[in-house]
């Protein structure tokens, strides 16, 4: 599943009893969250500590590692492909009142285009991030 949305989606949590952003996961969804976040980790090699950070309410920070594991999340969640964000699908996943409440900042933010595909997914995120903060996180 997802993350961030802001809306990270980047997809939801990995924590197994979850509570993220305010959102209760059943224990399928976290279980789903928790393998993307361990696959994602291992195949980027990321610091996770920067994902806890940002969930903690940092900003995005612009580690390469964290770009491409947040490229990879959105991959394996379904909420990117071939460099292009597919919105809906984004919104798709999230709770009916994040999608609503959120809905019409991440179309403005669209598909934020960078160098990369990693740069791409990130830059994407920090719109979103940006536009609502209080909902943002990362799985």
């Amino acid at each position: 599943m997802t993350g961030q949305i802001l809306a990270s989606l980047t997809v939801m949590a990995a924590y197994l009893a979850v509570t993220v952003a305010g959102i209760e996961m059943d224990p399928e969804m976290a279980e789903l969250a928790r393998m993307v976040r361990d696959n994602c980790a291992g195949e980027t090699g990321v610091d996770i500590s920067l994902v806890e950070k940002v969930n903690g309410g940092a900003d995005l920070m612009p580690d390469a590692k964290l770009k491409c594991y947040i490229k990879c999340t959105m991959e394996t969640a379904g909420m990117m492909s071939e460099g292009e964000v597919d919105v809906e699908a984004v919104l798709a996943m999230l709770p009916p009142e994040m999608s609503a409440h959120n809905a019409p900042a991440l179309r403005a933010c669209g598909t934020q285009r960078g160098a990369d595909d990693c740069e791409t997914a990130y830059l994407t995120q920090v719109c979103w991030q940006s536009s609502n903060k209080a909902d943002y996180f990362l799985i």
